[in-house]
């Protein structure tokens, strides 16, 4: 990668009935409650299934549970107002701004809210890198053709990809 690849950044937090931010909780709470509702509509009365993986497995159109499920997420994700506090920079700001995001089911089960399992991806802006220092995306906001850049360093971590590059 050169000085003008354009970056974008994925973020995954998983959430489960093992996490421990307040917000978290919430969210895991209420996608639960509405993957209660809504799975009825792909459930067959004759051959229910318990788990999502299974319902599934059954029923293709199941796959739309992870858009109806992320709605009841919505409104928690507007109120961090663009920014996942969970990531800081090198100097220990916390800092990951994000643009978009897609909720997945990684499983759940009707009848045991403690399996319940969501992935949330959140999607950054387009960045400039501009290299790799000690484990650390040099980054920076700045997209515009140029050679001088106020830059941040993001460190490489589990969770955390390119999900996107222009040469």
């Amino acid at each position: 990668m050169n000085y003008k690849s354009k970056i974008q950044l994925a973020y995954r937090l998983v959430i489960d009935s093992n996490s421990t931010f307040v917000w978290d909780k919430y969210v895991f709470e209420d996608t639960f409650q509405e993957y209660l509702l809504q799975h009825q509509q792909f459930n067959s009365k004759e051959n229910p299934k318990e788990t999502f993986r299974e319902l599934l497995a059954e029923n293709e159109k199941a796959s739309k549970l992870h858009y109806l499920a992320g709605i009841a997420a919505a409104n928690y994700v507007q109120q961090l107002k663009g920014n996942l506090y969970r990531i800081t920079d090198a100097l220990g700001n916390n800092y990951f701004p994000f643009i978009n995001y897609r909720l997945d089911i990684i499983n759940t089960d009707i009848s045991d809210m403690g399996k319940h399992k969501i992935g949330i991806t959140f999607y950054s802006p387009i960045f400039t890198y501009l290299g790799t220092i000690n484990n650390h995306y040099l980054l920076s906001k700045n997209t515009d053709d140029t050679t001088e850049f106020e830059t941040f360093m993001l460190a490489m971590q589990t969770h955390l990809s390119v999900c996107f590059l222009k040469e």
